[in-house]
């Protein structure tokens, strides 16, 4: 039988072109390893990271170099490009957290658009607090996993390649332990610190925690910031609202030395000694 023929198209309308195809995908480029430095003080502890880093499969990841301590950690950033130093803590001729601290300020160095992030390899789980106070991408307690190594490097690779944020100054700030919670509580809402028995009471705006860190290591690292009104305690410049005679009978925290007290924006106030009452003096006056 034969077929029916194939209706013949109008002589004025044109046969249609096929519809266009999606281009094929094209593979995605390559990720550039992450540069890592290793700074630990014993030989084996970096054989073994430098082993773990270099078979991790994703992220891709490279040692750069190696550092037996701080000083020569900055010696070889000076010239070496560098994502992320994997650090110790507890090293002779100088701390990982100061080091950190002195990263986290630096500025970056040849061939980056940032200084190194900083993920912490170390035995001492007590020091995790200070650690997210500069900024840590991680903290990795030792012996190290390789499934907790992989996590902090994917962590650092996602940083990287987030968006740059807006030029906006980083808010400083102090952690802190709360019931099993890590609190962040920024420098511009803290009153002050005072020193008692074995602990350290933070004010804040917000509420009151306890710190196990010495006042005088604070008052370094806090700087201009705030000003010791007495060898026990440190007030935010900010916070003060007066500096003032005291009532004859003195209320507030301490004994007020020679009657003169500072009054806080939360009502409060603290004894100024006589040692400290020229300083508290210029301090307030500077603004």
């Amino acid at each position: 039988m034969t077929g029916a023929a194939p209706p013949e198209l109008p002589q004025n309308v044109a046969p249609q072109p096929a519809a266009p195809q999606p281009p094929s995908p094209q593979p995605a480029a390559p990720q550039a390893p992450l540069r890592v430095l290793i700074v630990d003080d014993e030989p084996l502890a970096r054989l073994r990271l430098r082993g773990l880093v270099q078979a991790n499969p994703q992220p891709p990841a490279l040692v750069v170099g190696e550092a037996a301590d701080a000083q020569q950690a900055q010696a070889l950033l000076a010239h070496t490009a560098c994502d992320l130093v994997l650090l110790d803590i507890v090293m002779p001729g100088g701390s990982g957290l100061k080091l950190a601290d002195a990263l986290r300020r630096a500025a970056a160095g040849p061939g980056q658009s940032q200084p190194p992030m900083v993920v912490f390899v170390t035995a001492h789980a007590e020091h995790a607090l200070r650690a997210f106070e500069v900024d840590a991408a991680d903290y990795i307690t030792k012996p190290v996993r390789r499934e907790r190594l992989q996590a902090a490097l994917w962590r650092v690779a996602q940083r990287l390649g987030a968006p740059a944020a807006a030029d906006v100054p980083a808010v400083p700030v102090l952690v802190v332990s709360d019931r099993g919670r890590v609190l962040r509580v920024p420098l511009t809402e803290v009153l002050y610190l005072k020193a008692e028995l074995k602990y350290v009471t933070l004010c804040s705006l917000h509420g009151q925690w306890l710190l196990d860190e010495p006042l005088a290591d604070l008052a370094r690292r806090l700087g201009d910031g705030f000003v010791r009104v007495h060898r026990n305690a440190l007030v935010a410049r900010t916070a003060v609202r007066a500096l003032e005679r005291a009532p004859t009978a003195s209320a507030g925290h301490g004994e007020a030395d020679d009657g003169w007290v500072v009054r806080l924006a939360n009502g409060e106030v603290l004894a100024v000694s006589r040692r400290q009452l020229p300083a508290v003096r210029e301090a307030l006056a500077a603004g």
